[in-house]
């Protein structure tokens, strides 16, 4: 196999792998293969492939009884960047481009810093407007940096109220979606969403946290993973 191939093998794996469960989330190691295969491939075309991963720190492999899963680390993610921006990743016209491959292409595009946007006042824009936030990973990230804004500027001794990170946030991101993504953050152990009331019990920063059928009013975030 070209030295080509193999790097081109190697940036579809780790897409794929950030496209299911980003570097949060653990996939089954089943789920991956399927998903990067092509056809009459098999798993152990790309045994070789998660060997150097894992013995470069790309990605971790846990094993529990007869399942194997794969999560996606910070180096891997550098990897898959500079795997995507490389000219081995190029395809010849005479090429064909999995539809799979080019959506979770497309889904790292979207997940791109948001200094690219014309809508972001660093690039020359003068409105005023707010670029929104498009994707989960980008909020996660947004969400962290506010998190570590107001914790260390107001010494919220890691209890920081949920009402300050959706108004620092601001119109980036809808009411709705911003509690989805907040609760998913939570599922994914980043966050944990603690109960309890506002200092001052004030109707509008209550509102502004969030309340779910199951949980109840959830008024604090904590993080969960430095």
């Amino acid at each position: 196999m070209s030295i080509q191939i193999e790097a081109k093998k190697q940036t579809r794996l780790l897409l794929n792998l950030w496209n299911l469960g980003g570097i949060e989330k653990e996939v089954k190691l089943g789920e991956l293969n399927k998903q990067v295969k092509l056809n009459k491939e098999k798993a152990k075309d790309y045994q070789k492939i998660y060997d150097r991963l894992e013995k470069e720190e790309a990605i971790a492999l846990t094993k529990k009884g007869n399942s194997t899963k794969v999560s996606l680390t910070n180096k891997g993610l550098q990897m898959l960047d500079a795997g995507i921006k490389s000219p081995d990743f190029k395809y010849k016209p005479t090429q064909k481009v999995r539809t799979k491959d080019f959506n979770a292409l497309l889904k790292w595009i979207e997940h791109l810093d948001i200094a690219v946007s014309p809508n972001n006042p660093n690039n020359g824009n003068t409105n005023g407007k707010q670029s929104e936030i498009v994707s989960y990973e980008e909020f996660k990230q947004v969400a962290l940096d506010v998190y570590e804004k107001l914790n260390k500027g107001y010494n919220y001794d890691d209890l920081v109220p949920i009402y300050r990170i959706r108004r620092e946030i601001g119109e980036k991101v809808d009411r709705i979606q911003f509690n989805e993504w907040l609760l998913e953050m939570q599922a994914n152990d980043i966050f944990q969403l603690m109960e309890g009331s506002v200092e001052d019990s004030a109707p509008d920063k209550i509102e502004d946290s969030i309340t779910t059928e199951l949980s109840g009013l959830r008024c604090y975030a904590k993080r969960l993973v430095a």
